[in-house]
């Protein structure tokens, strides 16, 4: 049986565990980390992500409990789940509860970050801990039975926001932190740390004139490579009579971008290889490859197409509009697409398939002169910038610090 030890109710605590379930997950929990170390040099932090490798974590020096591994499935329940059991899931996560264990002997606090995976292995340490809740929002409410329909968030998920040793709670934007005000939960209501840290990083190659169309296939592979094959062959239905495109294609990292290359080809594309014009070109469009350059590409872009989870949202976060279309899973299916469309509202507009793509696009650029629509549902499903340092400061008063507040 697991020896826990006592949750400390006064003095400082030195060692934080961050657990988070996700590429994206990752990145939000260290935007809050960054703040964190910075007003308390001398926290300890340990991080143990639950899918994949943590690579946000590793690019800070932070240590993981556990080698993570790029699991097929990216973390997402289908047919791909089965090749995980096959390569090890089940041993990696008896790994991760046993580093849970091991850690919680540490007189120490956890920072679950995402969803029930990892407020529960949080809730499973026996120690103090918050939760910042990426995964589920009151814009998603319908998703659920008549019956269960008080909260978005399930009866057993408000039992373990309920727990004493749960310090505070974190949602993604007001209206979920107020439906659960309703109940025994220390709410906090600091916004989306999803929406910081999106400048632009540098500047991208120059471009042809034309609209400025970003792909988001995704970050998970193999499921990247068809999207990008469902996307290519999408665009290959436009009309470049009246219009040239530039196409921006943010690959996420860790993607091999060979067999997006080999897509291009497939489908026409002339690749170039120089630096006075290095983006593929087809009739009179142009498509630019950019690895790691997500926030680059966003900056720019007018229309995004997109098969993502968090980077869609972000997009909608910053007043673009966004086009979506189901792939194969396992993550970017259709019931995916359509509760991602009912989160973000009237900045989606969904397409059943690449068919589809000509029409639509001509129809929101006939919108593009009134982005006021797209910025104002933006800002009220994702917030403003600023979420990331609010946590942070809650965080030491509730969680590291807690004397501080009494």
């Amino acid at each position: 049986m697991l020896k826990r030890m006592a949750a400390q109710p006064h003095g400082n605590i030195q060692q934080l565990l961050v657990i988070s379930n996700g590429h994206g997950e990752d990145r939000v929990a260290m935007r809050i980390l960054q703040v964190l170390r910075q007003d308390i040099p001398k926290l300890s932090v340990d991080a143990l992500p639950i899918v994949g490798i943590g690579q946000s974590y590793g690019e800070q020096t932070i240590p993981r409990l556990v080698k993570g591994k790029a699991l097929v499935s990216g973390g997402f329940w289908g047919r791909e789940f089965g090749r995980d059991l096959q390569e090890g899931f089940l041993d990696l996560t008896l790994q991760q509860i046993r580093a849970v264990r091991q850690w919680s002997l540490k007189d120490g606090a956890v920072l679950a970050v995402g969803d029930i995976v990892s407020l529960t292995l949080a809730w499973w340490s026996g120690l103090p801990y918050a939760f910042v809740g990426t995964a589920k929002s009151e814009f998603y409410r319908g998703s659920h039975p008549p019956y269960l329909r008080s909260s978005v968030y399930w009866p057993w998920e408000r039992w373990l926001m309920t727990h004493k040793r749960c310090r505070g709670v974190f949602p993604r934007d007001r209206i979920t932190a107020t439906t659960l005000q309703r109940w025994s939960i220390p709410v906090f209501d600091c916004g989306n740390p999803m929406m910081d840290d999106l400048e632009p990083q540098s500047e991208l190659p120059e471009l042809p004139p034309g609209c400025k169309i970003l792909l988001l296939p995704g970050s998970h592979a193999p499921e990247v490579f068809r999207n990008w094959q469902l996307m290519i062959s999408a665009i290959a239905g436009l009309d470049t009579t009246q219009q040239g495109y530039v196409f921006l294609g943010a690959i996420a990292p860790g993607i091999d971008q060979l067999p997006l290359q080999k897509i291009l080809v497939q489908y026409g594309w002339s690749t170039q290889d120089n630096t006075a014009r290095p983006y593929c070109q087809q009739h009179q469009n142009s498509l630019l490859l950019v690895p790691n350059g997500f926030r680059d590409c966003l900056s720019i872009a007018n229309i995004v197409l997109a098969m993502a989870g968090t980077a869609t949202e972000q997009a909608v976060g910053l007043g673009k509009p966004v086009i979506t279309m189901p792939g194969h899973g396992p993550q970017f299916t259709a019931k995916f697409a359509a509760a991602q469309a009912q989160l973000l509202g009237p900045s989606i507009y969904h397409i059943r398939t690449p068919e589809e793509l000509p029409h639509m696009l001509s129809a929101i650029q006939e919108q593009c002169r009134q982005p006021q629509i797209w910025l104002k549902n933006g800002r009220h499903r994702m917030g403003l910038p600023g979420a990331s340092a609010k946590i942070a400061q809650a965080l030491q008063q509730c969680l590291l610090n807690p004397s501080s507040s009494k």
